[in-house]
């Protein structure tokens, strides 16, 4: 039996429309609680309460029956992805459930061998309006009629290798999934795992009161430096222990999630969480009924253990109750930090507390920014060149600092991307940015849990005209790219295109690394974090896709740190160079 899964606003159970298979009862009892569901904050919320199972009278351990699992990855791909064109349909097989997408791509859960698989799990997770197998650009660069904005993504000269089908093998790890006759469970944590995060980057916290669609930045707002209105909430529930089947549960999770989806696995030698957590004595505290103690067990793995730069401890668990921490740092962030400090030293040196993002020194034009930031979906700025007030983020400075450089007169001969500082942030800024650039920006990934490879093409529209052109470039200058061991993630990707391109010199040292694209995580308890994952950002050589973990090195070396910032005397060097 085929059903089609269509969003309704009430989140209205779909009666009537079950499968004609029933199974014998499983020996479990469900019971159905609803909960207010809030939307990123206190102020959007589902309009109707969301209902969640609980099984044998344990309260901790959320399920979703499979019909509202289906509606939920439509509401996510459709309102969060914004996917117009996103479809899903179910069918049901006696003790299986598949989901079909639009695409023809499917996911069978098997409730008897609790397993969940995916003929190509790229595929299932990809958004309509991608160009490939793996766009990391969140902007669907469309407008309301179809036609492309601010980002064009080059149908011809991007292209994929398909990965294996992929099987989450959840009876590996004793996680269960259960049916009940005409009812299918699967617990709300995997849902997260498999579908929202990777996807979304976004899932769902449940605090025994409410539901909660948030992540690190919807808890604590780094501009006011302070908890948001919605943490507030989430930490007002009492504090209490996990139930054994919590712990048991939420152990395993963790395991099979970063089995699968942490991306440096190789370089860590993990061959599997489970063994490397009994290895360094966390098992125990991991599978503990004590939520702030597997808390603080995770807090210290991530941050002394894997200490890779990306990922991070975020936030406590309502479980555990709100804690006040102060990061750790291991080896890698010890010296980033180092760095970070003594390059910012140098440049405050120079400049004081505060720096000029754009700079004209003779005929050399600098660009400097520590992050890339993109805030706006493209309509802002179209909007913000009509009305004078471009938006204040990394797209808005290219946009503004190409039009100072292709002003009527300009004296500006070269310019400069000084990265020196940069330690990352969002790929729409990096790509926008090697699409001023390069003209083409290319962006290539590797999904290190499924073997595909995605090669991406953009084209960025700089000038605002609506066209995508050379009029978008400074491709007529003689372009620099500064970098240091500061230059990290995004700030390392870029170099390493722009290398690749021999299109434009880099000066300074060698780049800082960081090739894994961020994945947001959460714990089934509630904790709040982030790791490198399974998304690996490469450039391509000869056919060939080569990590970037290790940095890019510089054609032209700097010796003094000073000197990177010493405007007049890099200029003087910039000039001598041809």
């Amino acid at each position: 039996m085929k059903k089609t899964l269509a969003w309704l606003l009430t989140l209205v159970l779909l009666a009537g429309m079950l499968p004609s298979a029933f199974a014998e009862g499983s020996g479990h009892t469900a019971e159905k609680r609803e909960y207010v569901t809030y939307l990123a904050n206190t102020e959007d919320k589902l309009a109707d309460p969301f209902p969640l199972y609980f099984l044998d009278g344990v309260d901790d351990l959320p399920y979703v029956e499979i019909d509202d699992l289906g509606e939920l990855i439509y509401f996510m791909n459709t309102e969060i992805s914004e996917d117009p064109d996103y479809s899903l349909s179910s069918s049901y097989d006696g003790d299986t459930v598949t989901f079909e997408r639009d695409s023809g791509y499917s996911v069978t859960f098997d409730f008897a061998r609790d397993s969940i698989t995916f003929n190509d799990y790229n595929a299932f997770l990809h958004k309509s309006y991608d160009t490939t197998l793996i766009d990391l650009v969140s902007d669907p660069g469309i407008d309301e009629n179809g036609d492309a904005q601010l980002f064009l993504r080059d149908k011809e000269k991007s292209f994929d290798r398909y990965g294996d089908s992929k099987v989450f093998d959840l009876a590996a790890y004793g996680i269960d999934m259960v049916r009940d006759g005409d009812k299918y469970y699967i617990p709300l944590q995997t849902a997260n795992d498999i579908f929202f995060y990777p996807a979304q980057r976004i899932g769902f916290l449940f605090n025994g009161e409410a539901l909660f669609l948030a992540g690190d930045n919807q808890l604590f707002s780094y501009e006011d430096g302070d908890y948001t209105d919605l943490a507030e909430l989430y930490y007002n529930a009492r504090p209490a222990p996990l139930s054994d089947a919590m712990a048991k549960y939420g152990y395993q999770e963790l395991c099979m999630m970063l089995d699968n989806l942490y991306g440096l696995k190789e370089s860590h030698d993990i061959k599997s969480f489970g063994q490397t957590f009994w290895e360094i004595g966390f098992d125990e505290p991991l599978s503990g009924n004590d939520a702030a103690e597997a808390d603080r067990a995770i807090k210290q793995f991530i941050e002394y253990y894997l200490d890779d730069l990306h990922s991070a401890f975020n936030e406590f668990s309502a479980k555990g109750g709100f804690q006040e921490f102060t990061a750790n740092t291991g080896m890698a962030n010890l010296k980033i930090d180092e760095h970070s400090t003594t390059y910012a030293a140098a440049r405050t040196a120079v400049y004081g507390d505060s720096f000029p993002e754009y700079e004209e020194v003779g005929n050399t034009a600098y660009i400097t920014f520590d992050h890339f930031v993109s805030n706006y979906y493209a309509p802002a700025f179209y909007k913000g060149k009509e009305t004078g007030e471009m938006p204040d983020d990394t797209l808005g400075l290219i946009i503004q600092a190409h039009e100072q450089i292709t002003r009527e007169n300009s004296p500006i001969e070269n310019v400069v991307l000084d990265l020196s500082n940069n330690t990352g942030g969002d790929v729409d800024a990096a790509v926008f940015v090697l699409g001023w650039l390069l003209g083409e920006a290319p962006f290539s990934v590797k999904d290190m849990s499924t073997g595909a490879m995605s090669t991406s093409v953009y084209r960025a529209d700089v000038n605002l005209d609506r066209t995508f052109d050379e009029k978008d470039t400074v491709l007529d200058k003689n372009l620099y790219c500064l970098i240091s061991p500061v230059s990290f993630s995004c700030g390392n990707l870029v170099p390493a295109a722009l290398k690749s391109s021999q299109k434009v010199t880099l000066l300074g040292r060698t780049s800082g690394g960081g090739s894994c694209a961020v994945q947001p995580a959460s714990s089934a308890w509630g904790t709040v974090f982030q790791i490198s994952g399974s998304l690996r950002m490469s450039f391509l050589k000869n056919g060939s896709f080569y990590d970037i973990d290790q940095g890019i090195e510089p054609d032209y070396y700097i010796d003094h740190i000073k000197n990177f910032y010493d405007r007049a005397a890099l200029t003087d060097y910039i000039n001598g160079l041809f």
